[in-house]
């Protein structure tokens, strides 16, 4: 698969990986709650970039580039959220928030590249 080789890509799923193993811990009576929105964003992050990878357009790419990025930032407002109300350790949210900015800046710059190079 073509998409395995964009870091972008490999740290969108890298986020959605670490997003699962610390939802985990989330109580269980919020499987069907934010735990699963949580999930939802984090997985819909690489997919986009995938399904944008995909498609054969840049001018596609590049919208399901923002497509992931608005993910990114739900992902964002839903571990404020999260961390806010206790579900959530400072230092659990300080790493997705980490990862989150990286992957944030990834994607900008491949946006930007990608809109300049057509």
């Amino acid at each position: 698969m073509d998409v395995e080789k964009l870091k972008v890509w490999k740290s969108a799923m890298d986020l959605a990986e670490t997003v699962y193993k610390i939802t985990d811990k989330f109580p269980k009576t919020e499987i069907f709650g934010i735990t699963d929105q949580i999930r939802r964003a984090a997985v819909s992050i690489p997919s986009n970039i995938a399904e944008g990878k995909g498609r054969d357009s840049t001018k596609d790419f590049i919208r399901f580039l923002n497509i992931a990025k608005g993910s990114l930032y739900e992902l964002q407002t839903q571990c404020i959220l999260s961390n806010k109300i206790g579900y959530l350790s400072q230092e659990d949210f300080r790493l997705i928030i980490k990862m989150c900015e990286t992957l944030e800046h990834r994607l900008s710059a491949l946006i930007k590249y990608l809109k300049h190079a057509n």
